[in-house]
């Protein structure tokens, strides 16, 4: 028998059982349903005949009462009248109640017919002898002996009537719940009888067909990963003519065809990798070729734009203020040539820069003094700074004497400044600082801004790289030129934030740049 024949055999006995499970547990709880339903009619029964009670017992009161008062016939009738219509609708409910009783006896499959005929009769007797009692109330004796004497064989002969029908409708309740608990004894049972015989069906099942099927899907899992280790020496035992032998018999047909293939590929392989060996180390050079040129390529436009940006800014602005009539012309005209003659100076070094195989600064070496230099940086960036509102305090002690290239060294300062000025504006103070300290010439550039996060104070001289939001106008190339610069001259720059208490500002973070020089001996 083929395996799809055994599965599907298997899966429609067990198939078979849920649906018989599931007849056998919806008749159940429709029957249990039906007898709750009979249960709680029967509580609103037992609720009813107590409302009855009460509005016998009202209507009791109030008959008393007129005796009492000596009302004549019209009047306790009045007085009656609205408890009398409540008990009679009362009775034409109860009558209602006990039809609907005969109907759900009769889907429950119980014979109640002589308990509700008693019923019945019951409850005509109770409406008899209230309206007995009523009649007697209506007519026109005034007496109240006799008054009294309807009043009294009315509550004489209601209550064993209304104590019988209660019991009764107490008897039927229990004896419906009694049902319910015999039904779910037997539903438990027959529960148990399907759960044993469902567990013994899947046992078979599985012991009997699934369990070997699954040993034989095993050793296929098993050829599969060995031939995924490219270990196509695959012989499966092909002994059934089922679906899971013809898998068999097609795995070892493709594991032959595999390793003929492997073969072949691998003789192919190793040609390929001769070649690709030769062309990959051919690529490899010439990305790097490409990947140096690129690096000098940005690394070029970077820099000539920064360092043509502010230059030029000087020399727009003096020229505006030129043709705007400005108190000193010649001063203006002497500012636009200085600076250019300077903007040139930086071109042709640029220019170097991007013809270096090396990558390093034309710089030129000459004693000077560092403090007059830091003061003309100050000069240079005084319209600036106060144009920003930044007070500057100039704590520049000197001479200063160093060795080195004085106009880079007058951009650097400046430029440091400058990035003061575009990112502590807000901290309203700065300072530069100049002097001697352990043998070397220093220069300290301190603002109240922001700060730099110490996460970032590493990057600040990388190429591209800025301190964060705080410093997004462009502050890493300015210090990367700047870090260059310094260096290639024996120097040293350097990043502290915050400022140390004694040195600070004011509120702020602040960040200090400092810049040290070797002293020049005398």
């Amino acid at each position: 028998m083929r395996l799809k024949v055994k599965l599907g055999l298997g899966a429609a006995l067990l198939g078979l059982a849920a649906l018989v499970t599931a007849a056998i547990l919806y008749f159940g709880m429709e029957r249990v349903s039906l007898r709750i339903e009979a249960s709680l009619a029967a509580e609103r029964r037992i609720e009813r005949y107590a409302a009855l009670s009460t509005q016998v017992s009202t209507f009791i009161v109030v008959a008393a009462e007129s005796v009492q008062t000596g009302l004549d016939a019209t009047e306790r009738a009045a007085r009656l009248d609205g408890v009398v219509q409540t008990v009679q609708r009362t009775f034409v409910q109860l009558r209602a109640d006990l039809q609907d009783a005969v109907a759900e006896a009769r889907r429950l499959g119980i014979d109640e017919q002589s308990r509700r005929a008693t019923q019945s009769i019951g409850i005509a007797r109770m409406e008899a002898l209230f309206a007995s009692a009523h009649r007697g109330f209506l007519s026109d004796t005034q007496d109240p002996e006799r008054l009294r004497g309807f009043l009294d064989i009315f509550a004489t002969g209601f209550d064993p009537l209304l104590n019988e029908v209660v019991q009764n409708e107490v008897r039927a309740r229990e004896a419906i719940l009694a049902g319910i608990d015999d039904l779910r004894e037997r539903l438990v049972a027959v529960s148990f009888v399907i759960a044993a015989l469902t567990v013994a069906a899947f046992a078979g099942f599985y012991l009997g067909l699934v369990r070997p099927q699954f040993r034989r899907l095993d050793r296929l899992r098993e050829a599969a990963q060995r031939m995924g280790r490219e270990d196509f020496a695959v012989t499966l035992p092909v002994d059934r003519r089922d679906e899971i032998g013809g898998l068999y018999a097609e795995t070892n047909r493709m594991a032959h065809a595999l390793g003929e293939r492997q073969r072949q590929v691998a003789a192919e392989w190793a040609r390929l990798n001769d070649t690709i060996a030769a062309r990959t180390e051919e690529l490899r050079a010439a990305n790097a070729r490409l990947a140096q040129t690129d690096e000098d390529r940005r690394r070029f436009f970077a820099d000539i734009s920064h360092e043509l940006r502010t230059p030029l800014t000087v020399i727009l602005m003096e020229a505006q203020l030129g043709r705007a009539g400005g108190s000193d012309p010649a001063a203006a005209f002497a500012t636009i040539e200085a600076r250019s003659e300077r903007l040139n100076r930086r071109i042709d070094d640029l220019l170097r820069i991007a013809r270096s195989e090396s990558g390093k600064l034309a710089l030129s070496a000459e004693e000077f003094d560092l403090a007059q230099v830091a003061r003309d940086a100050l000069e240079e960036t005084a319209a600036e700074t106060a144009n920003a509102g930044l007070t500057v305090d100039d704590r520049i002690a000197g001479p200063l004497r160093v060795t080195g290239d004085r106009n880079w060294m007058r951009q650097v300062l400046a430029g440091l400044v400058r990035n003061a000025v575009r990112h502590a504006r807000a901290g309203g103070h700065l300072a530069v600082a100049a002097g001697l300290r352990n043998g070397r010439v220093r220069v300290d550039v301190i603002d109240n801004g922001p700060g730099i996060p110490p996460e970032a104070q590493g990057a600040v001289f990388e190429r591209f790289r800025q301190a964060g939001t705080a410093r997004s106008e462009g502050f890493g190339i300015g210090l990367a030129l700047a870090h260059w610069v310094i260096e290639a001259q024996g120097g040293a720059i350097s990043v502290t934030s915050p400022v140390a208490p004694d040195e600070a500002l004011g509120g702020e973070p602040g960040t200090k740049v400092t810049v040290e020089m070797p002293l020049t001996a005398d």
